[in-house]
């Protein structure tokens, strides 16, 4: 874990091994958080960079036992009224 010290215009410099395994850049934005008693820095991607991030993932329902959508039947009436 590295440590940083905040200059007197509220700087910090980020070690070069962070960035390098963030792969961050200069000028890219990063968003600051309070989370707590600490600060949380979340680099902000492009969301063209993200493009096939999601590959191969299962994108098939599979709906709950019990829930509303198991409860119409194939004919697409409600099951569950009365007639």
């Amino acid at each position: 874990m590295d440590s940083v010290i905040i200059s007197s215009k509220f700087q910090i410099v980020i070690s070069r091994r962070v960035r390098d395994s963030l792969k961050l850049k200069p000028g890219q934005k990063i968003r600051v958080i309070p989370f707590g008693k600490r600060i949380e820095l979340i680099p902000e991607v492009n969301i063209s960079d993200m493009r096939g991030f999601l590959k191969g993932i299962n994108t098939e329902l599979q709906p709950r036992v019990g829930s509303a959508v198991n409860l119409v039947d194939s004919s697409g009436s409600d099951s569950s009224c009365e007639k």
